[in-house]
């Protein structure tokens, strides 16, 4: 499979204590710290990760509604964190996202339809069949009556709060989607038909998924790879299957730990870790996670651990990589 996007190196800092406009900042908080990442075409890529590492700013940067502070997102060979004008809205035609809160996500005051039609409107796109046939085409493609196109947001559950969203980020026909936490707003039963949806969707339109979530068994439903992300770095990668039978992150270990099992009869050993996650505007030297970790040595204080390959489709970031030991 070919690529349909990659990330080279990507760095997104934001300006901390800044007490007047031409007054240096105090700090930066380091969101994203030098992300690489490959998304195959047709393929879900899952990004996890506890709150506050980074995982949604990266979204929004790789969909260039934030500028890089640093780093390259190649989509067709074209880096977005440099478009701008009408290269910058041409590419857009191939990347969307989906947010997370379908409530706040959609204008009130604006129709489904025109909700919906609005990339069109935007990119000026004209299909033959007309605008308003388009967009009862695209509700009808989620799941919804074409008929409510008249119709407010606060008519709509939020699970078809949800399904407009996703009708609006495929009007421009895009070929990857960015997905940020699609289903955590939503009741359990609700988040499987969403899942479910996006799932057919993949297949019918051959698209490629970034699933941004912190629920690891959603993750695990519907990734092909999985990456996890640590304080703005991704710490481990590999594909679904090996990352949750032979994690080899501690910081992964602890996190698949915590996940219920449904099994009463298998007894899983629970990571307690100890401590808060660091400042990101102050990360630890060395290794980011060490201050957690009951493997940190001298080592992790002074050396960054880079992202290697340890087999095929498996990279991790630890200079003492592997499913044990456990904390006692």
């Amino acid at each position: 499979m070919s690529e349909a996007l990659e990330v080279k190196n990507l760095v997104k800092t934001f300006p901390v204590g800044k007490k007047g406009f031409f007054s240096k900042p105090a700090g930066y908080v380091h969101a994203v710290d030098g992300v690489s990442l490959a998304i195959k075409s047709g393929e879900t890529l899952g990004i996890v990760g506890e709150s506050g590492c980074g995982k949604s700013t990266l979204g929004r940067v790789m969909t260039h509604l934030l500028p890089a502070t640093d780093g390259q997102v190649l989509l067709n060979g074209v880096d977005v964190t440099r478009a701008k004008g009408e290269e910058l809205q041409k590419l857009r035609r191939t990347i969307q996202m989906i947010f997370q809160d379908p409530y706040s996500s959609l204008n009130p005051r604006h129709t489904v339809g025109r909700i919906v039609g609005m990339p069109l409107v935007v990119q000026n796109i004209n299909p033959a069949q007309g605008r308003k046939k388009r967009v009862q085409e695209l509700l009808e493609l989620v799941g919804l009556n074409p008929e409510h196109y008249n119709r407010y947001p606060h008519e709509f559950s939020g699970g078809q709060r949800q399904r407009i969203g996703i009708a609006r980020s495929l009007a421009l026909e895009p070929k990857i989607i960015i997905a940020d936490e699609p289903v955590s707003a939503l009741d359990v039963s609700i988040q499987a038909q969403i899942l479910n949806l996006l799932q057919d969707l993949q297949k019918q339109l051959d698209l490629s998924y970034v699933f941004i979530a912190h629920d690891l068994s959603v993750v695990k439903h519907v990734s092909d790879r999985v990456a996890v992300m640590y304080l703005g770095k991704i710490v481990e990668e590999a594909g679904s299957e090996e990352l949750y039978s032979k994690p080899m992150h501690p910081y992964t270990l602890a996190l698949l730990s915590a996940v219920p099992e449904p099994n009463p009869e298998k007894v899983r050993q629970r990571i307690l870790l100890t401590g808060d996650v660091p400042s990101p505007i102050n990360p630890p030297s060395g290794c980011r996670f060490r201050t957690r970790c009951w493997r940190a040595t001298e080592l992790c204080a002074t050396t960054e651990p880079p992202l290697v390959q340890i087999s095929t489709n498996h990279k991790v970031a630890c200079h003492f990589p592997g499913p044990t030991p456990l904390p006692n």
